[in-house]
């Protein structure tokens, strides 16, 4: 069995994915920056470390994973969150496998308008984008599409994207000391997937439709679906960039079924959550198997918490009531494992230090859960 050091505990999948491993045999150890991180309870987890933040103590933060990874006799790294550029940033000098790809590549997927130019160079659907990084930029996408969307080229949970703005909101809300995307508005269905790579193959992979969210971006709650023109568009990619790692994608779907690919993020997500069931997941970071691993067509899970904070209030207000609680009623919460009861009980202590967190910074709970792992590229830290 392999010794396996997971990053970002703080997030449901990874305390999913700590499960899972534990499930299959494996010793699982996390490192994470936050104290009192939803993983840290988890009987799942032999050791927890606390390691300098990524993003404010990158050098710091690499020291620690070295020195856990040397102490501990670590097999293979696993990053899960946005930390994953501060490691990839130093990846040479970790002493284990790293299931990620060098900070090069990885910046490539996961800045907006780098995404979209290397889609369209391999003729990949992407919605019309324009880069913004003045007024002039700014007047011209406005002239360009009667309805717009709006994003910083690093940003994260849609925190800050502005849909269907109005001019003089665009103009109040941009200072330009950053880039961003401008990118025309397309009406339809949301799609994210996900996806386990090795050497330009999917080895695991993953389709849902966004229904209930966080804010803006983030989905709370998981049904499986097969999606052929989705799993085609992601096979390409991760074929033609030759992708090792986790790799997750949302989409937009029109009603005369026409797909395009929104934007990528290379680390897990919320899409995992539909696979650690299956027991042949977990094998999909170890090795290429025969086929892809998908999920059970009875999968459906949920964020249980966020859905009654954040889902709730939305389908009162949408009118959507039933469809919530049809869904609440019949997912299981990811949290939740009575084999493995103590992050359940106590994940409101992260949620509280987040809480406290953002309001000391004027940000919200999400940015909050994200500010000490988050990139934003070299040009920004």
């Amino acid at each position: 069995m392999t010794n396996i050091l997971l990053t970002g505990g703080r997030a449901p999948v990874t305390l999913d994915l700590a499960r899972a491993f534990h499930r299959a045999g494996h010793t699982v150890f996390m490192a994470e920056s936050l104290r009192g991180h939803l993983s840290q309870a988890s009987a799942a987890v032999k050791a927890n470390f606390v390691v300098p933040a990524p993003h404010q103590e990158t050098e710091a933060f690499l020291a620690a994973l070295r020195s856990i990874i040397e102490q501990n006799q670590i097999d293979l790294l696993i990053p899960t969150c946005e930390e994953v550029f501060h490691i990839a940033k130093g990846l040479d000098s970790l002493p284990c496998k790293v299931f990620t790809e060098p900070l090069a590549k990885l910046d490539i997927y996961h800045n907006k308008w780098k995404f979209v130019i290397n889609a369209v160079n391999h003729n990949l659907r992407v919605p019309e984008s324009m880069l913004v990084k003045r007024e002039d930029d700014l007047l011209h996408a406005f002239a360009s599409w009667r309805r717009l969307v709006l994003k910083p080229v690093y940003s994260r949970f849609a925190a800050r994207t502005l849909i269907l703005p109005s001019l003089k909101q665009a103009l109040s809300t941009l200072i330009f000391d950053e880039p961003w995307i401008a990118q025309e508005y397309i009406v339809g269905q949301q799609f994210c997937s996900y996806s386990v790579c090795h050497d330009g193959r999917i080895t695991a992979h993953a389709v849902y439709p966004t229904i209930f969210t966080a804010g803006q971006g983030a989905t709370i709650a998981f049904q499986p679906v097969e999606h052929a023109g989705i799993f085609e568009w992601v096979r390409t990619f991760v074929e033609r960039f030759n992708v090792t790692g986790q790799m997750a994608f949302d989409f937009i779907e029109t009603p005369q079924g026409d797909l395009y690919a929104l934007e990528c993020n290379p680390r897990a997500t919320s899409g995992a959550h539909l696979l650690t069931n299956n027991p042949q997941f977990v094998e999909s970071f170890f090795k290429e198997g025969p086929f892809c691993v998908t999920p059970f067509a009875d999968s459906s899970h949920m964020l249980g918490t966020a859905m009654l904070v954040y889902g709730l209030p939305a389908a009162l207000r949408d009118g959507n009531f039933r469809a919530w609680l049809r869904a609440f009623l019949h997912s299981d919460d990811v949290i939740l494992d009575f084999r493995d009861l103590k992050p359940f009980l106590l994940q409101w202590r992260s949620i509280f230090e987040y809480v406290q967190f953002g309001r000391r910074m004027g940000i919200s709970v999400l940015e909050a859960s994200t500010f000490d792992i988050e990139w934003n590229g070299e040009w920004n830290q």
